[in-house]
């Protein structure tokens, strides 16, 4: 094992052993090198005459370019855009993104957690999530209506064994007993867990209720009592788009610093959002279970996150992250995400309104849906692979089946006032294959 990496995990081993015992293999050997970066970084410091050292192109002082891209690009600095942004992601655009998540998250008040460390995007962190923690055969807890890509990212790449839960129960809440009694066979089984928790959900589109967050919180605390340890993931994709009763902020608050088995991990973004898809520009952000200021493990899980960075692909976008930089900045940006953020409600109640009605009860129920992007049919009488091909050969209209009975819409890229004619346009092509 590299000294480096030792030397971090001696830093865990002193500090939270439980968190050195979630890590993977991979997790244990991981360290941010002290090479080329961390002497360029000294360079830039005491060079004065000439820094010979990192592996850009200079000339007049500033990073070379070439104008045709440069002039498209005129409003920006040209060292905020063309160098590479250091291996964490930039200092300010860091600051500014814990100081949104202490803003947006009550529940974070008081707590101690890291500086968001910059990815390139949300999938980029949960890679970097598997390669911390998850061995092959590691479980990962997860409710049955899930992103099709974790198994991919988890599994296919990490070798996790994905333990589906029931998502909702009869009565049409979340279904806690199930994720409960997941989370107990797994401690028992393997005395390490990975949870995943998605709110909004993709591809159902449901956030818990406060009384059901907490007692998420509280099944895993008791888990973890029994001497379990957890890695408690928040995939926060959708934050924000919070339109009926339902939490408003992310599950990480109230899992950081709860116990000394659990560590928090916040996945979020800008993607989503700030509605920049393209930009993939995302944040992992750790909490120690410890009620005090554990700075040695945050440190350590900082500097082997860098290091995957490192490995993986060096370093995220620059620009992408000077543009969140500018948006964060702007005085327009809130009453701007709030305009935007009153047309997807809008869209997302006229979707309820709809469902409502009456009209397409022979055809389908559907799930409980309050928040995010996303809602999901439950067909009576079709195969929804069948459907969804049906509708796109027939009516030129897209959906998306995630089993044999669920239909996924997306009401996020319908306009409120098609809505109505989108939900008759698949009634008829239910009817036509019944």
């Amino acid at each position: 094992m590299n000294p480096l990496a030792q030397e971090l995990n001696d830093l865990l081993a002193q500090h939270n052993p439980h968190v050195l015992e979630m890590l993977s293999d991979l997790g244990k050997n991981l360290f941010f090198p002290k090479g080329i970066l961390t002497q360029s970084a000294e360079a830039k410091e005491k060079a004065h005459k000439y820094n010979a050292t990192i592996g850009i192109a200079t000339e007049n002082g500033g990073p070379m370019f070439l104008s045709c891209i440069k002039d498209k690009l005129s409003a920006f600095d040209p060292k905020d855009i063309f160098p590479y942004a250091p291996p964490a992601g930039k200092p300010e655009l860091r600051s500014l993104w814990r100081e949104k998540q202490l803003r947006e998250n009550p529940s974070l008040q008081g707590k101690h957690f890291s500086n968001p460390v910059v990815t390139n995007a949300l999938t980029h962190g949960l890679s970097i999530v598997a390669d911390l923690f998850i061995d092959k055969g590691d479980h990962l807890i997860l409710p049955d209506m899930l992103w099709g890509n974790y198994n991919l990212t988890f599994g296919t790449c990490c070798g996790a064994i994905v333990k589906k839960h029931p998502t909702f129960t009869v009565a049409g809440g979340y279904d806690i007993d199930a994720f409960k009694a997941v989370l107990k066979d797994t401690a028992e089984e393997k005395g390490k867990a990975v949870v995943l928790l998605n709110f909004p959900n993709n591809p159902s589109g449901y956030t818990p209720t406060v009384a059901e967050g907490d007692a998420l919180v509280a099944a895993i605390k008791e888990v973890a009592e029994s001497g379990c340890n957890i890695v408690a993931v928040t995939d926060d994709a959708y934050f924000g788009l919070f339109y009926e009763d339902s939490l408003k902020e992310s599950l990480f608050g109230k899992l950081a610093n709860l116990h000394p088995r659990i560590l928090a991990v916040k996945l979020d973004g800008a993607t989503k959002e700030e509605f920049v898809w393209g930009f993939r520009t995302g944040f992992i952000t750790f909490a120690d279970g410890n009620e005090y200021e554990n700075t040695p493990v945050m440190t350590a899980l900082e500097k082997k996150t860098m290091g995957i960075i490192r490995a993986r692909i060096s370093n995220c976008p620059h620009p992408s992250q000077t543009f969140v930089i500018e948006a964060l900045r702007s005085p327009q940006f809130l009453a701007q995400k709030e305009e935007k953020f009153q047309i997807m409600k809008g869209r997302a109640l006229k979707t309820k309104q709809v469902l409502d009605s009456g009209k397409y009860d022979s055809a389908w129920t559907y799930y409980p849906f309050n928040s995010g992007y996303f809602m999901c049919l439950k067909l009576k009488q079709v195969d929804a692979e069948k459907l969804r091909l049906h509708l796109l050969d027939k009516y030129g209209v897209g959906a998306i089946s995630t089993s044999k009975t669920d239909l996924r819409i997306a009401f996020s890229c319908i306009a409120e006032e098609h809505i109505q004619e989108l939900f008759d346009i698949i009634y008829q092509g239910a009817q036509d294959l019944a």
